[in-house]
């Protein structure tokens, strides 16, 4: 394995553009998390809720793959927003094999998360207004592309996965419990 040493100058080493990119990656995971976190769920319910927030109903399967999760995952998230209250199921009117999972009551979680997305909001509008009008196209561009190319890394990463050793090692990573 690595020492930290190595890890960081392999990090350091990267062009500019990468080390950004990859602190704006974090620094939105991150975000999330604490939302989700302050909400009294995992990341990935938050993010799976707003994805049926923002697309409506749908099958399990197309939630699986807008998020890029498992079916199996999925049905995990899909149980645990049910018993919340922030999603249900109803009987599919074209497939009497399948469900449409739907949003559920989430009023008192937009109430909840207003304020906190009010100010982040204020705070991107604060970086844009440095940016003239073209130049904001460009970034929404690159926004668009970038969350293409990644959904994309998503659907080809999914169901592969770095096998540990008994050792809890994989070769190159050390995992907790040797998981």
């Amino acid at each position: 394995m690595p020492d930290r040493s190595s890890l960081r100058f392999f990090t350091a080493t990267l062009p500019r553009s990468a080390r950004l990119q990859r602190d704006f990656s974090d620094a939105v995971v991150f975000f999330h998390a604490a939302v989700a976190a302050r909400l009294g769920m995992s990341a990935a319910e938050w993010k799976c809720l707003g994805i049926l927030e923002q697309h409506g109903k749908m099958t399990a399967g197309r939630l699986a793959e807008f998020s890029g999760l498992t079916t199996g995952a999925i049905t995990g998230i899909i149980d645990r927003l049910e018993r919340a209250g922030y999603a249900r199921r109803e009987s599919n009117p074209r497939d009497r094999r399948s469900v449409l999972v739907a949003p559920g009551n989430v009023r008192a979680l937009r109430d909840e998360v207003k304020a906190v997305f009010a100010s982040l909001v204020r705070a991107m509008e604060s970086v844009s207004s440095q940016f003239s009008v073209e130049q904001q196209r460009v970034v929404e561009d690159w926004l668009e592309k970038a969350t293409l190319a990644l959904r994309d890394r998503t659907r080809a990463l999914r169901g592969t996965r770095l096998r540990a050793k008994k050792d809890g090692t994989n070769g190159k990573l050390s995992v907790p419990g040797g998981q």
